[in-house]
């Protein structure tokens, strides 16, 4: 999708500051981050949200999960927590329509989210 802002980060088409790439995921940090550690980790294929991901249903969004937790991992988050989240759709704030995972840590997360 040539209108796809994260299909054109995937691309290599608009820069980003990028932490991880797989064969199938790309990690990049967000430009509004929301806590100390925000990196973004989307699907180098376009599907449009976490549902369009699972119907997908050829392990991709495995390998998203896999990369998510490469990320904490490298970040030095994942010993003392860190949390993915998947916004679905526009009522969940989802606002980048190209399936994407936040990983957040670095701070105390609280619970319920905002």
């Amino acid at each position: 999708m040539t209108d796809c802002l994260f299909c054109n980060i995937a691309a290599k088409e608009i820069p980003a500051e990028i932490v991880l790439e797989t064969e199938r995921a790309l990690a990049f940090r967000d430009i509004n981050p929301q806590a100390p550690t925000h990196v973004l980790v989307i699907s180098k294929a376009h599907h449009e949200n976490a549902a369009a991901l699972a119907e997908a249903d050829d392990g991709l969004a495995d390998d998203l999960l896999k990369a998510c937790h490469a990320v904490a991992v490298q970040e030095g988050v994942a010993e003392s927590g860190y949390r993915v989240v998947l916004n679905t759709g526009p009522g969940a704030g989802q606002t980048v329509f190209h399936v994407h995972a936040h990983v957040l840590g670095g701070r105390s997360l609280q619970w319920p989210p905002g």
